[in-house]
């Protein structure tokens, strides 16, 4: 299991500091800690996802932004980050 930590107002999973994390209406969330490409103009991270499993990977923004339009996710704002995931 990952290791959430909230300090100075930010979050680390597993001492990574999260950067952009994105929740869903479905209880999923996807944690961006670092940018490892690009995918039609738009990042992809490396980052730890809250799913039907918990595990670190890769995602597109892109793919993201296409179920923002849908109303299905959408981003967490910075100051929420601290307190965002499932836990425990």
């Amino acid at each position: 299991m990952a290791t959430f930590e909230s300090r100075d107002r930010e979050l680390y999973i597993d001492s990574k500091k999260v950067l952009k994390a994105w929740e869903s209406f479905t209880g999923w969330y996807w944690f961006a800690v670092e940018e490892v490409g690009e995918l039609e103009g738009k990042p992809v991270w490396f980052g730890f996802v809250q799913g039907l499993e918990n595990e670190w990977g890769e995602f597109a923004e892109a793919e993201l932004d296409a179920l923002i339009k849908k109303g299905q996710i959408w981003e967490i704002p910075q100051r929420n980050l601290p307190i965002s995931g499932r836990r425990g």
